[in-house]
Parts: structure tokens; sequence; C-alpha cells
């Protein structure tokens, strides 16, 4: 029969598409591995892997086993845990991603206060894109994540956590910063700078100002497209035009620097919805009851856990 140990050695071998990485993200030595791999084929009869495909990919056999590998594992962790809340303690793993534009200004908040309250959870924690997250939710390589909403994806369930304001932020000298409040008619695509494709801010940032070009503000000569908030924070500031920013990035800025570049836009404001996602048939249900309540309780006051009448909400894809 099958042991759990080689169930977990045949899935990293999948998830990892390479016998040397599963091998180490295992903890174990690739011959060792790849013996256990080995054998558990030879008991079942069904070649799994393709081991003459670079990477390695499984057989069409393959595939059914591993689908029944991951069911196993997953009804097994589930027992584990059932037996944990039964006994009234939270503990075992937890995995989380999060989209870039939120994970530097939201987990600093909260990943400490959860990991002193529940030390027996085992949590891990990386930055991903929202397509990155929707596959590794249906592959179950991941428990839950923290993205903007909505998704509409079917099996995935969103749990709103706050509603997160944009701000316009615009270089020194800019007209958009001579006003107190600034309009959605009043922001030129043809002077926005935008994140590369795949972040779902930018595709937050073209529903509400219309598509862009790439152009870098005023430097017609150069497109640019930055891959973080930061990057695009520096750059508006050293090249001209604008871009849009949320909340947790603004309230992080001094005094001076929200006076210089940052101004608010007018009602109904846009606002990206963040939520905590999840498969619809995760049992870990406990944990992510105390994930979500850790994360409310350390956000600002005025990211409100429902939308209010001032808010529009953007879609997120």
């Amino acid at each position: 029969m099958p042991t759990l140990t080689q169930l977990e050695y045949l899935v990293a071998v999948d998830r990892t598409r390479h016998f040397g990485r599963a091998a180490r993200a295992c903890h174990v030595s690739q011959p060792t591995l790849s013996a256990q791999v080995h054998k558990l084929e030879e008991e079942l009869g069904v070649v799994v892997f393709d081991r003459k495909h670079k990477p390695v990919v499984p057989t069409p056999a393959g595939v059914a086993v591993l689908e029944r590998a991951r069911e196993v594992l997953r009804a097994h962790e589930r027992l584990v845990h059932v037996a944990d809340e039964l006994a009234g303690d939270l503990a075992g793993p937890l995995s989380l991603a999060v989209i870039p534009t939120l994970a530097p200004y939201l987990l600093p908040r909260f990943l400490a206060a959860f990991a002193r309250a529940h030390p027996r959870i085992e949590l891990t924690v990386e930055e991903r894109r929202t397509e990155d997250i929707i596959a590794a939710l249906r592959a179950d390589q991941i428990d839950a994540g923290l993205l903007a909403t909505p998704l509409g994806e079917r099996g995935l369930r969103e749990r709103p956590l706050f509603y997160e304001p944009f701000y316009v932020y615009a270089a020194a000298g800019h007209p958009l910063l001579s006003r107190d409040v600034v309009r959605d008619s009043q922001l030129d695509p043809a002077d926005l700078w935008l994140l590369e494709d795949g972040h779902c801010l930018r595709t937050q940032v073209v529903h509400l100002c219309g598509a862009a070009d790439g152009r870098c503000g005023r430097l017609d000569n150069v497109r640019f497209e930055a891959g973080t908030l930061e990057s695009l924070r520096q750059l508006v500031r050293a090249g001209g035009g604008y871009t849009l920013v949320p909340h947790l990035l603004v309230v992080q800025l001094s005094a001076r620097e929200r006076a210089r570049h940052v101004r608010p836009i007018a009602r109904p404001v846009p606002t990206r919805e963040v939520s905590l996602v999840f498969r619809r048939d995760l049992y870990k249900r406990d944990a992510l009851r105390a994930l979500y309540d850790a994360v409310r309780a350390n956000v600002p006051d005025d990211l409100p856990a429902r939308p209010r009448a001032a808010h529009r909400v953007v879609d997120a894809v």
C-alpha cells in the first residue's frame, strides 16, 4: 500500500516538475525521493511521470493517480485538523498568497499579531499575482488568498475584508495638484503611469482612467510599465505625470509628501474591495476565521468592512 510520504513525494514532483526541486521541497535527498516514487509506481503498476520530457510531466494515467493522491492527502490533513479543532486548538499548516500591491502595506499590520495569537498554526505567506492565486487555489496548492475582488470565479468564496479608496499621486507641479479634489473627467489617460500587465490594480486603473499606452508621463520617447507601486511612485516623482495609489500606501507617506503629491478623488470615490478568498470546500474554517479577524483588527478604522454610499467599487477583472 502507498504511504503518505510516497504520496507527498509524488505530489511534490508534479508541483515542481523536477525531481531535484521536489526533493529539496520535501527536505530529502533526490535519490531517496526518486527511489520512493519509483517504488510507488511499481506497486501500482503505473508509470506516473514521463521522465524523458523536460520538465517532467505526468502521463495520462499519472494524472488520475495524482488526483487520487491529492484526495488522500487532503483527507489525512482534514482528519488531523478536525482532531485539533475538537481539542479546541488551532494548529497545522495554513498557506496564504497575497497580491503584490497589497502585501507590503497589509502584511506588516497583522502578521506578527496573528503568529503570536496562534503559535501552533504554521503560516506560509507568498506574493503572487491574481491569476496565479486563482490557479493555485483551484490546484489546491494554497489555502487562501488576499486580493482585490469581486472575481466571479465559480467554486471560490470571497469574504470582503475592507474597502480601500484610490488617490491621485502626481509629480510636483502637475495640474491635478492644483485642485483640492480631482474628478474622474480630469484623469487624462495620456498622462498616466501604469503597473505592468498581470496586476489587478492596473486593470482597475485602466477601467477608471481609460486605456494608456505605457508612455512615461511627459517623457514622450520613453515607455515603461512598473512592477511595483514603489517603482511607480518614484518614477512619477522623477518623470512627471500621475498614477493612482491605494489608501494603505498613502497612509505610510509623510505629511509633507502627501501634501506635495497626493489628492483625493471626488465622490463616489473609486475603491477596491479586498477579500479573503478560498475554496468553498476548504475545511480550515476556524483557522481562516482567525486570519480574517486578525486582518480586520489591524487595518485602519477608516477602511470599512462594508462599502459606503460614497464608495464606487472598481472591477478587479
